[in-house]
C-alpha cells in the first residue's frame, strides 16, 4: 500500500483503480498533472484481474472479465503499455440437434471452412450468404464508429452522417435488432447465434422497444473496427499491471487499501476524505476523477442517485483435467472450444429464456457460451498443469436477471449452475464433472457468480457488469462534450456508467483525462 502524501494539493484525485481509473491517471501524469489514485481494496485492476481462485492450482484465471475488444490501439500506444492481445481463429461453435443426430456451426478457421459448416447444417448457401452481408454491413458501421470512441461527442445526427449508411442506420439505431435477425436470417440457429452479441450483461428481448439490446450489439461489433474480441495474453490482469506500471512511471500515486467515502466541492477546489484501516484523511484536488458506478457517484457528492442497475449473467470459473468430447465428432474439441462455443442459444431457446426470467422464473434451458483462454494463452497455465494437459473454461450465462437471486443467492445460484452444466452436457459425449481438476483439498475447480455476488464483491450496482444500460455513442441531453461531465464542474465519471462505457475499453478514462487536460490548470 502507498500512502498519500499529508496535506497536499493534487491536480487531479482518481477514484478507483480499475482499469479506467488507471488509463486516467496515466494520462493525466503523462501531461504533467499531479494525480492521486485511491483504492479501496489491496491490489489494482478492479474486475479486470487475474487471479489463482483454485487453492494449489497454478492457473492465473481472468476472473471476471475475460476478452478484449474495445480498447482502443490509440490508448495502448499513447501509454506504451508492454501489453499483448492474441486473435482466436475459431470464432465461434454452436452445437444442435438436426434430425436426430448430433451437429452444430462452426464459425471460422477460414472462409471455405465456414460456408461448408453453413450448408451442412442448413442444407443451402443462403444463410451464408446473409450471413456475410450482415456482418459486411456491420464491419462498416465499426470502421467508422469506433475511432469517435476517443473523440468528443457526436450529435446524433453527426454519427449518422459519419455512418454514412441508411440501412445499416435503421438495423442498429432506430427498430429492434430482432427486426433485421428476422429479416436476414431463416435458420433458428443462426439467428440465435447473430442475437447473442445483443444480450451479453443485458437483460432484452430481441424486440424490445427500449432498443437497449442494439446498444449492446453495436459495442459488441465495433470493436477494433472490426469486431474482434482477441484474448489477452496473460490474462485480464495482463492489462491492468500494465497500466498501473504506467501511471507510477509517469508520477501518479496509488494509494491502495484507501476508500473514497464523501466528495464536497465549490466547482474549483474538491475535498476527498478517505479511509483506510488506520483512520481517516483528506486529499485536495483541482479535479475528481470517480472511475466507480453512478449510484457510488452519487453517494460520494450526496446527490440523488439513478435508478438502480440490474445484472443479468451468471459467471463461472472452471479449470479442466481435459477438454470433454463433443457427441458431434465432426469437430475437434480444441477448435469447438477455442472460440465462443453457443449453448442453448437458439433463437427461440433465448426468447423463452428471457420470458420464463422477465415471469421471475429461472429458465428451464438457461442460455449461456463458454470459451477456453488457455488454448490461445497457454502462458496462464504454470508448468505443471500445462506438462499435464489441463485447460480453462470460462462460462458467461444470459437471462438471469439479479431480481431471480434476491430470495436465496446460494440456493438458486447453485440451482442455475446444475441446470445450465446439464445444458452444455446434453452436447457432450462425457460428463463436465468428469473432466473438472480438483484443488489441493480435493474439490472441482469450479467457481460460479451471480450479480449479487459482484454487487458484494466489485461494488457493482445490481452486479451490472456496464453499471448501468449502456449508451448510445452520441450526444444527449445533459451528456456533456466529453460524456463523463456531472453535474458538479470539476467532478466528472470516468468508469463503465460514463457515455461509451462498459467493456474493458478504457475510453471512459481516456475522455475524462482529456476532459480535464481541455479544462486546464483552474
Amino acid at each position: 500500500m502507498t500512502a498519500p502524501e499529508g496535506s497536499r494539493t493534487y491536480d487531479a484525485v482518481v477514484v478507483g483503480a480499475g482499469h479506467n481509473g488507471l488509463v486516467a491517471a496515466a494520462y493525466l501524469a503523462r501531461a504533467g498533472r499531479s494525480v492521486l489514485v485511491l483504492e479501496r481494496l489491496d491490489h489494482t485492476g478492479g474486475a479486470a484481474v487475474s487471479t489463482r481462485p483454485f487453492a494449489g492450482v497454478d492457473a492465473r484465471l481472468s476472473r471476471y472479465s475475460y476478452l478484449v475488444s474495445l480498447l482502443p490501439r490509440k490508448i495502448v500506444q499513447d501509454l506504451g503499455l508492454d501489453f499483448r492481445l492474441r486473435t482466436r481463429t475459431i470464432s465461434s461453435y454452436t452445437p444442435t440437434e438436426r434430425g436426430g443426430r448430433p451437429t452444430g456451426l462452426l464459425v471460422g478457421g477460414g472462409e471455405q471452412r465456414t460456408r461448408e459448416a453453413f450448408a451442412r447444417l442448413t442444407g443451402s448457401d443462403r444463410e451464408h450468404r446473409a450471413w456475410q452481408r450482415f456482418y459486411e454491413m456491420t464491419g462498416r458501421v465499426a470502421r467508422r464508429v469506433f475511432p469517435t470512441l476517443t473523440e468528443p461527442l457526436p450529435t446524433r445526427d453527426e454519427l449518422r452522417r459519419t455512418v454514412d449508411d441508411d440501412e445499416a442506420w435503421r438495423i442498429l439505431f432506430e427498430e429492434p435488432l430482432g427486426v433485421a435477425v428476422e429479416d436476414h436470417f431463416a435458420d433458428d440457429l443462426v439467428r440465435g447465434v447473430v442475437l447473442t452479441d445483443a444480450l451479453i450483461g443485458t437483460f432484452a428481448d430481441a424486440h424490445d422497444p427500449s432498443l437497449k439490446q442494439n446498444r449492446c450489439f453495436l459495442y459488441h461489433v465495433i470493436g477494433g473496427g472490426t469486431g474482434a474480441w482477441d484474448v489477452p495474453v496473460g490474462g485480464m490482469g495482463a492489462l491492468t499491471d500494465a497500466l498501473a506500471d504506467a501511471a507510477r512511471a509517469a508520477g501518479a500515486v496509488i494509494a491502495t487499501g484507501h476508500r473514497a467515502v464523501r466528495i464536497d466541492t465549490d466547482g474549483r477546489t474538491a475535498e476527498v476524505t478517505h479511509r483506510t484501516a488506520d483512520g481517516e484523511g483528506v486529499a485536495t484536488a483541482r479535479h475528481v476523477l470517480v472511475n466507480a458506478s453512478p449510484q457510488e457517484l452519487a453517494a460520494l457528492t450526496g446527490d440523488e442517485p439513478p435508478p438502480r442497475a440490474e445484472g443479468a449473467q451468471l459467471k463461472v470459473n472452471m479449470l479442466l483435467e481435459r477438454l470433454p468430447r463433443l457427441r458431434d465428432t465432426s469437430v475437434d474439441p480444441r477448435e469447438a472450444f477455442a472460440g465462443t462455443f453457443h449453448i442453448a442459444e437458439g433463437y427461440g431457446q433465448l426468447a423463452a429464456a428471457h420470458a420464463q426470467a422477465a415471469a421471475g422464473e429461472l429458465p428451464a434451458a438457461p442460455p449461456s457460451e463458454i470459451y477456453c483462454h488457455s488454448l490461445t494463452d497457454p502462458t496462464i497455465l504454470g508448468p505443471e498443469p500445462a506438462a499435464r494437459g489441463y485447460q480453462t473454461l470460462t462460462l458467461f450465462g444470459l437471462h438471469t436477471p439479479a431480481r431471480l437471486f434476491e430470495r436465496d443467492n446460494d440456493a438458486v445460484r447453485e440451482e442455475l449452475l446444475t441446470s445450465t452444466l446439464a445444458q452444455l452436457d446434453a452436447h457432450l459425449a462425457e460428463p463436465l464433472a468428469g473432466c473438472l481438476a480438483t484443488d489441493a483439498d480435493g474439490r472441482p475447480c469450479l467457481e460460479a457468480r451471480s450479480p449479487l455476488d459482484l454487487e458484494r464483491d466489485l461494488g457493482l450496482p445490481g452486479g451490472n457488469i456496464f453499471h448501468r444500460e449502456l449508451s448510445w455513442p452520441h450526444a444527449q441531453d445533459g451528456t456533456g462534450r466529453w460524456g463523463v461531465e456531472t453535474r458538479h464542474t470539476n467532478v466528472l465519471l470516468c468508469g463503465a456508467g460514463a457515455v461509451r462505457g462498459g467493456g474493458v475499453s478504457g475510453v471512459p478514462g481516456h475522455n475524462a483525462a482529456m476532459a480535464v487536460l481541455e479544462a486546464g490548470e483552474g
